[in-house]
């Protein structure tokens, strides 16, 4: 596009927030937000422990329109100031990301604007560039409820994921600890102020994997050792609780040191020259003990740590705005047949195809 700025509105209902931006990128890459509008469906899951994709979808239903509403309002738009129209087609819980698509697809239709289908992981990816103008390549670690990934991070579509999971994403084995520990939902928040009264060395919970010189994670086996942590020192004190919530806490720093440490190196070998950067997104990045070690090992090996805004971290429509945008602008549009996926990793032969039509 020739025009100076790009101006997108974002939907994002991949999962249980409700959400709708719009943001400005100016012709020398860099994004300003207009407006950022996010609810949160927290109270309507709390009382089953966890996120429940039929209330989810429902009250995107319920809710989307009033947020796409408060998000024009709140940048003082219309829908003629748009050049372009994006929301997450994936992945994430199928009810909630159709409610979105669809969405913008009318939008885009009835304005004739152009349609951006967004990878949701992509505008985690993508965030550091709207909120640091961070240039490629960098390293992407991504923690959230649903997703721990190692992702180099070359251009937009151009992904290679180092190292994931094979098991419990580490925002859900927070969530399942303070669910057995019965601290609420989310679990993230609650099982760090838990740890902070207890001592972090009373359980001496397993690290995963952490003699491997793969970039992976496992956090099943650790969940495990929890539970019969738990098991056996029933009936639970406050003091018991704490100790295992600081002791838990302090097995997952040490896993993401070592295997931040690992990533780090593999960066500079194979990109050598490259200044060497560390972008961290996703929920987690909000606990200030990983977030210290993460600081820690990043100036051990001459890195720097980028940390977006924690409300930019989380999911929110300004990330799917941002990735319809650095799309848009490289001349990546997708038709009204774009079809959800519940299922899309970043580095699928899909994305970089897509991304070949530049």
């Amino acid at each position: 596009m020739s025009q100076a700025t790009t101006i997108i509105l974002g939907i994002e209902t991949s999962c249980d927030e409700t959400a709708a931006a719009i943001v400005v990128r100016s012709a020398d890459g860099r994004g300003q937000i207009l407006s950022n509008i996010v609810r949160t469906q927290l109270d309507e899951h709390k009382a089953f422990g966890g996120v429940v994709p039929e209330i989810a979808a429902r009250s995107h239903v319920q809710w989307l329109d009033h947020i796409v509403a408060q998000s024009f309002e709140a940048a003082n738009l219309s829908y003629k100031d748009l050049d372009g129209v994006a929301a997450t087609a994936g992945p994430g819980l199928i009810g909630g990301v159709l409610v979105g698509l669809t969405t913008a697809k009318a939008i885009a239709k009835a304005t004739h604007k152009p349609l951006i289908a967004v990878n949701h992981l992509e505008g985690h990816a993508l965030t550091a560039r709207l909120t640091n103008n961070v240039e490629f390549p960098f390293l992407l670690l991504l923690v959230s409820g649903g997703h721990s990934q190692f992702v180099l991070v070359r251009d937009v579509g151009d992904y290679e994921r180092w190292g994931t999971t094979i098991d419990d994403a580490l925002g859900e084995a927070f969530d399942k600890v303070a669910k057995m520990l019965n601290l609420g939902f989310p679990g993230g928040p609650q099982v760090e102020e838990w740890a902070k009264k207890g001592d972090p060395k009373r359980f001496k919970f397993p690290r995963p994997l952490l003699k491997e010189k793969r970039l992976d994670f496992s956090f099943s086996g650790l969940k495990t050792a929890v539970r019969l942590a738990a098991e056996a020192a029933a009936p639970l004190s406050d003091q018991d609780v704490a100790d295992i919530c600081a002791s838990f806490q302090t097995a997952v720093v040490a896993v993401l040191e070592k295997r931040c440490g690992q990533a780090l190196e593999r960066f500079a070998d194979e990109l050598a020259g490259e200044p060497i950067r560390l972008v961290v997104a996703g929920g987690v990045a909000a606990n200030q003990k990983i977030g210290a070690a993460l600081q820690s090992v990043t100036e051990q090996y001459g890195a720097e740590l980028i940390v977006p805004p924690m409300n930019l971290c989380t999911d929110n429509g300004a990330m799917i705005a941002w990735a319809g945008a650095e799309r848009l602008v490289r001349g990546q549009i997708d038709n009204s047949s774009f079809a959800a996926r519940p299922r899309w990793p970043l580095d699928s032969e899909d994305m970089k195809l897509r991304a070949a039509h530049d």
